[in-house]
C-alpha cells in the first residue's frame, strides 16, 4: 500500500514555502453507528422469519407423535409419549408406501431425464453460434412464464392419444417437459461462466463433442447441476396439478395426490394424528434432500457471481 509522509520543514533563511498534504481523516464514528444498527437490524428480520418458517415445521413433527385426543386438548404441549402406531397406520392402512414407490418412480425418471436433455441443450446454446441460436434460447426461456393451466386440457388430449394417460411414464415425459425450460435458462448462464481453455485442449488432443461434454465440461459443471436438480427435486415432488389431470388411475396416484385422499378420508374418521404422520412423511425427503446439498446449492447459484 503506497503511504504519503509530510516532507521534513525546510530552513527558514531559505525562504522556501512549506507544503502539507492533508492526511484523510477517519471514517466518522457515526457511519459505524448506522451500520452496527442496520446489522442488527438485518439479522432480526432473519431470526423472524427463521422462526417463522421452522415452528409449523416442528409444530407438525411434533403433532404426529400425539393422539387425537391430545392434538386438541394441549396443541402447543409436548407429546406425553410418542405415538408411533400413528406413522405405521399412515404408511399401511392409507397406503402412503405405495405413493412413496410411485413418487420416487416419477420424480427419479423425470429427474435423470431432465438433467441428461437439459444439460445437453443448454450446452449447446451456450457454446456454439448458429442461426437460430437466440430464437431457441428465447423460447425455452418463453416456456417459463406459460401458465401450466392453459395447457392442461391439449395437454390431457395429446397425453390420452399417445397413449400414455394413467401410466407412470407419460407422466415422466410430461414432467420432463414441465422442467426443460428452467432447467436449460438455469444451466446456460451456468456453462458460459465455464473456462472455454480447457475444452479447446481437449478438441487439440482429439476428443469428440460428445467425450468433451460427459467427461470434461459436465464434471465441470456439477455445482450448476446440483442445484438445478434440488430445485427440479422440489417442484417436481411437491407437483399436484399435472398428476391429478393425467394419473387418475388409484394404483398409480403420487404422494401429493394420496396426501389429499388421505386428508379427505382421515378428516371424516378424525384420525388426525395418522394425518399429520403422513404430513411428516411425505416432508422428510425433501428437507433431507436440501439438507444434504445446501452446500453445492449455493455454490451453484454464486458461481457466475464469482467468476
Amino acid at each position: 500500500m503506497k503511504t504519503t509522509e509530510t516532507p521534513a520543514p525546510l530552513p527558514a533563511e531559505s525562504g522556501a514555502t512549506v507544503s502539507t498534504i492533508d492526511v484523510p481523516a477517519p471514517e466518522p464514528a457515526r457511519r459505524k453507528r448506522e451500520g452496527g444498527v442496520l446489522n442488527v437490524f438485518s439479522h432480526g428480520v432473519l431470526v423472524i422469519w427463521a422462526i417463522m418458517v421452522v415452528t409449523p415445521l416442528l409444530w407438525a413433527v411434533m403433532t404426529s407423535f400425539k393422539s387425537d385426543s391430545s392434538i386438541f386438548s394441549s396443541p402447543w404441549s409436548l407429546p406425553d409419549k410418542l405415538h408411533f402406531d400413528n406413522w405405521s397406520r399412515a404408511w399401511t392402512d392409507a397406503n402412503m408406501s405405495d405413493y412413496f414407490l410411485n413418487t420416487i418412480l416419477v420424480v427419479g425418471g423425470s429427474l435423470i431425464g431432465t438433467l441428461v436433455l437439459g444439460s445437453m441443450a443448454a450446452y449447446v446454446l451456450a457454446r456454439f453460434d448458429f442461426p437460430g441460436n437466440r430464437f431457441i434460447y428465447y423460447l425455452f426461456v418463453g416456456g417459463m412464464s406459460f401458465p401450466i393451466m392453459l395447457a392442461l386440457v391439449p395437454l390431457f388430449y395429446v397425453v390420452n392419444n399417445m397413449g400414455l394417460l394413467n401410466t407412470i411414464h407419460g407422466l415422466i415425459l410430461v414432467y420432463i417437459a414441465y422442467s426443460l425450460p428452467f432447467t436449460v435458462f438455469f444451466l446456460t448462464a451456468f456453462f458460459r461462466t465455464l473456462p472455454t481453455s480447457v475444452a479447446e485442449a481437449a478438441f487439440v488432443d482429439g476428443a469428440s463433442h460428445t467425450r468433451t461434454f460427459f467427461q470434461i465440461m459436465l464434471p465441470m459443471a456439477k455445482p450448476g447441476l446440483i442445484s438445478v436438480g434440488i430445485f427440479n427435486f422440489l417442484g417436481q415432488w411437491n407437483q399436484y396439478m399435472l398428476p391429478t389431470v393425467l394419473n387418475t388411475d388409484p394404483d398409480k396416484k403420487v404422494l401429493t395426490q394420496g396426501l389429499v385422499q388421505l386428508a379427505v378420508s382421515q378428516g371424516y374418521k378424525g384420525d388426525w394424528s395418522g394425518l399429520f404422520a403422513g404430513l411428516v412423511m411425505a416432508m422428510l425427503p425433501v428437507l433431507g434432500a436440501y439438507i444434504v446439498f445446501q452446500r453445492q446449492v449455493v455454490q451453484g447459484l454464486t458461481a457466475g457471481a464469482l467468476k
